[in-house]
């Protein structure tokens, strides 16, 4: 079989990786996915040529906890506060998708995603309401080309009216039965995301599933002020430990940020949902404090954006105000910056990849990795001059500027555009799912966001089988 061969030429490469630095006028072979050399002038006289002249390559950005389902629900929680999210998009809109609108969401929204240069998706998928809404996600992610891990949701979305699944027994089956079927040479890995107001057992029947896998868990953890956090719990039932990675975290004690440390759990962070849901300010300092690494996440495009850019800037803002907030409170000016540009940049690239397990593949350009890649550039006033690539990308740079990507080894947008797709179609079957989505909540007499009196604690409540008292694990 021919060897199917890439070079990309004389770019700027930020390779994030510490041995190599950022290089300038670099080369990058690719043969079979693989990265095989790296340098000036490579001899590569077969490949097929990528001029990467005055364009910055680096290496795709991983998002580490993203409800990509969401898609064509884009911005219609913007004004809504993290109640009225529970409310509206995960016991009233859920139930509404079908399967085929689960298909389209992923698919739409993992193209989203390669379109702003995120080549890995950490997918915690809860609208897993029947066996065929799972098997649609995953035909989304797969049919895009992305990386990623399938994140089950053992959770449903109608938990006092379930559509399908009658008892956890079954979720867990249900989630085995995906672990059996998909993996190998597969780009999507199956992980395990964690059923929400459960007692201590469930969360220990769904961990212990995710072992015997050896699945990726994520979670939700301390993200609402007036539930517990429940990490004290899961420590002492000995159910923490490196293979998770808890998302938002905002509301944890100094016990719990020092138990999730002992026991090597990551963290991904999500600037713009956060700050903007009323969530509490991003946990840089906290994961600072106690050495753990910063990964970020988009989380929802029902309400902020879907690309990572946003995320850097909002992220590296919160961190740096935060490690000079004192300085300035005492009426001194601070000599330096507390992050840089690089150490901002490692949250969505070689942090990403260790948070996920896949460090061996992705999260920076050196030999033997995969070609997972971005090439930026263009016309565009902010590109030039990129004297300075890694503050360009952090700093200067939206989805538009992404000229290229790359899935180990494959291009999956080329000169500006994704390769292969239909915008406007997809734009048209964007518009009738979001349309017939909606209308069958109306049919049914629900309004948005429908939350009850009492806000988040009420609605929460209203959603769960369990009360607070029996809940070990409480999260959003």
């Amino acid at each position: 079989m021919t060897k199917r061969s890439t070079v990309i030429r004389n770019g700027r490469v930020v390779t994030m990786d510490d041995s190599l630095g950022t290089l300038g006028g670099a080369d990058i072979l690719i043969e079979d996915g693989m990265i095989t050399a790296i340098g000036s002038r490579l001899d590569a006289d077969d490949a097929e040529v990528i001029d990467a002249t005055g364009k910055i390559v680096a290496p795709g950005f991983i998002d580490t906890h993203r409800h990509t389902w969401q898609t064509q629900m884009r911005g219609i929680c913007g004004d809504w506060t993290l109640g009225d999210y529970v409310s509206g998009i995960r016991f009233t809109i859920s139930p509404a998708y079908t399967p085929d609108d689960v298909y389209l969401g992923n698919h739409a929204g993992a193209l989203e995603a390669l379109d702003a240069g995120v080549t890995t998706l950490l997918d915690f998928s809860h609208c897993n309401n029947t066996p065929d809404h799972s098997d649609a996600a995953i035909r989304g992610l797969r049919d895009a080309g992305i990386r990623g891990v399938f994140g089950y949701g053992f959770f449903d979305s109608s938990p006092q009216m379930p559509q399908h699944f009658t008892s956890h027994r079954e979720r867990v089956a249900d989630f085995h039965r995906i672990a059996d079927t998909v993996g190998g040479g597969d780009l999507i890995r199956v992980g395990a995301a964690l059923a929400e107001m459960a007692p201590l057992e469930t969360t220990r029947v769904e961990i212990e599933a995710a072992r015997s896998r050896n699945s990726l868990i994520v979670t939700h953890t301390g993200c609402i002020w007036a539930f517990p956090t429940g990490v004290a719990e899961l420590e002492k039932a000995g159910l923490i430990d490196g293979n998770q990675v808890h998302v938002h975290c905002n509301t944890l004690s100094d016990d719990d940020w020092a138990a999730l440390a002992r026991h090597d759990a990551k963290i991904s962070i999500s600037p713009e949902t956060e700050l903007n849901m009323g969530m509490g300010l991003p946990v840089f300092e906290q994961a600072k404090r106690y050495g753990m690494k910063p990964t970020l996440s988009a989380d929802v495009v029902s309400f902020n954006s879907g690309d990572l850019f946003h995320q850097l800037r909002l992220g590296i803002a919160t961190a740096r105000w935060s490690g000079t907030k004192a300085l300035n409170a005492a009426g001194i000016d601070p000599d330096r910056l507390t992050v840089t540009a690089h150490e901002a940049l490692t949250w969505v690239t070689v942090n990403a990849a260790e948070a996920m397990g896949l460090s061996e593949l992705v999260g920076s350009i050196a030999v033997g990795k995969r070609a997972d890649l971005m090439l930026v550039g263009g016309s565009g006033r902010s590109r030039h001059p990129a004297s300075h690539p890694e503050s360009t990308l952090v700093f200067q740079t939206s989805a538009g500027d992404v000229e290229t990507v790359m899935v180990d080894g494959n291009v999956v947008k080329r000169d500006g555009r994704l390769v292969g797709i239909d915008r406007a179609s997809l734009d048209e079957r964007l518009e009738c799912s979001a349309e017939e989505i909606l209308g069958r909540i109306s049919g049914s007499g629900r309004r948005l966001p429908g939350t009850p009196p009492g806000g988040l604690f009420r609605a929460v409540l209203a959603g769960s089988i369990d009360n607070e008292e029996e809940s070990a694990h409480v999260a959003r």
